[in-house]
């Protein structure tokens, strides 16, 4: 009897060890992620500094914890996050937790947060009050690409989340399968233009910035997450259904739009005909990018391309305009 009682004391300390105060190093090393916790929904603050080439955040994230835990764990990749400004709330309790250690493991790009009081099962609020980072060249995740401005060299500030590059923007569950709703809010300068999935909800500005309310996007992987800031030119024209779609362009150069903006209306009704199924979003803009790694990227709603794969000048010979369609039909399907 007492050596059962003693096995019984000792099995219970193993388990209180590999609870709270256990090693992270066993999240390290896995291709996906533990499942003890799933997002639902996002609420992403981002600030970009074209100047600086670097942009602040924070994000919001409505969890489900499916199993009790005492940690959190989600990918980040080259961020820098302010660990006191992190936090979790359950939404059956109004106290709110701090994490009572936390690490970055760049190598395997994840964030673990232990918290001392167990994670109940049920919903709660992760709270992540400001991340950093730099607007990269390697045309991955929240990056810089080059662009001309009327004759001169400037930067616009981009994303390419597929595959899995969203995590080098914001903490997240950056899995396919792992997929949820986006609320984008952008902070930028008043003079540029910024771009998301979804149509502006709102916009408010004060003195030389403005901050920029995304609607929130259907349920969705990260890798579709994208944003586009710059200076652009843009043509606009609607499917017979009432769907706005728009292709910008560099500035003074709308024209170069008006080819892809008739593949992209005509696509849509095609396509909404034959499959007998609505396109799911009030709007599709579409917008070239001068550095990227591809000929195209489906973002929901925000589709980017390389720019000869979208833009048609004057001198463009047919073969360059059956590229296009063909690339704007692949992309829209």
């Amino acid at each position: 009897m007492n050596a059962i009682i003693l096995l019984t004391l000792i099995l219970a300390a193993l388990s209180a060890a590999g609870s709270c105060g256990a090693s992270p190093e066993r999240f390290r090393h896995r291709l996906r992620l533990p499942q003890t916790a799933v997002p639902k929904s996002y609420k992403l603050f981002l600030k970009p500094d074209l100047d600086e080439l670097s942009f602040s955040g924070s994000v919001e994230v409505k969890v489900r914890i499916v199993s009790p835990t005492h940690y959190l764990v989600m990918n980040a990749a080259e961020l820098q996050i302010r660990g006191e400004t992190v936090n979790y709330t359950a939404k059956s309790g109004s106290k709110v937790l701090q994490p009572v250690r936390s690490w970055n493991f760049p190598e395997d790009e994840i964030y673990v947060l232990e918290f001392h009081q167990k994670l109940l099962k049920g919903t709660g609020i992760l709270a992540i009050g400001q991340f950093t980072g730099l607007l990269g060249n390697n045309l991955a995740g929240f990056y810089r690409s080059k662009y001309d401005v009327n004759g001169t060299e400037s930067y616009m500030a981009v994303t390419q989340f597929e595959p899995t590059y969203a995590r080098r923007c914001f903490p997240c569950w950056d899995e396919p399968a792992l997929k949820a709703t986006f609320q984008v809010t952008l902070e930028v300068p008043s003079h540029l233009t910024a771009l998301s999935n979804m149509p502006i909800l709102d916009e408010k500005h004060d003195e030389c910035m403005k901050t920029i309310f995304f609607q929130e996007t259907p349920v969705m992987s990260t890798y579709l997450v994208a944003i586009v800031i710059g200076l652009f030119d843009h043509v606009e024209d609607e499917t017979n259904n009432g769907i706005i779609v728009r292709v910008y362009t560099p500035v003074g150069k709308a024209t170069d739009g008006i080819f892809g903006l008739s593949v992209g209306v005509r696509s849509l009704e095609i396509y909404q005909r034959f499959f007998n199924i609505a396109y799911p979003l009030p709007k599709l803009d579409m917008v070239g990018i001068p550095e990227f790694r591809w000929g195209g990227m489906e973002n929901f709603g925000l589709i980017t391309f390389s720019p000869e794969t979208l833009y048609v000048t004057p001198e463009s010979d047919n073969l360059s305009k059956h590229e296009v369609i063909r690339m704007e039909c692949s992309f829209l399907s």
